[in-house]
């Protein structure tokens, strides 16, 4: 399973490759889930209720898992690691604990991000 983060839906959505073809078929396998955080900023940023239905379309159909208490692990964990310092908001340490706790990779254009995985072996935070 996969987690794409909000960089890598926005470059889905406007269609560039290599964002759309490997996306699509990770979305045709249902292999991507959906988390809370990132459809709502996807839903912040859209201009259009075409916009609006596609991506809540994809809300609607993708799987997902139980988020309760992952917000509060993510604090935890943000303020143990002081990752506040290294760039990282608390929706990226929500998407780094949602990936650690469920096995899950995550996909992401974002350098501070992608720096704190690149320095976990397994894409997961240790």
């Amino acid at each position: 399973m996969i987690i794409p983060d909000t960089s890598v839906w926005i470059e889905f959505l406007r269609g560039k490759e290599p964002f759309l073809t490997e996306p699509g078929l990770l979305l045709e396998e249902r292999q991507v889930i959906a988390l809370e955080c990132i459809f709502g900023e996807l839903l912040q940023g859209a201009k259009t209720r075409r916009e609006r239905t596609v991506i809540t379309d994809y809300w609607n159909n993708l799987p997902k898992i139980e988020e309760q208490g992952l917000w509060v692990k993510a604090g935890l964990h943000a303020g143990e690691r002081k990752l506040f310092t290294k760039g990282l908001g608390l929706i990226d340490v929500f998407i780094l604990t949602t990936a650690k706790s469920s096995g899950a990779r995550v996909w992401t254009l974002d350098k501070k991000m992608a720096s704190l995985l690149a320095e976990n072996t397994t894409t997961r935070l240790a």
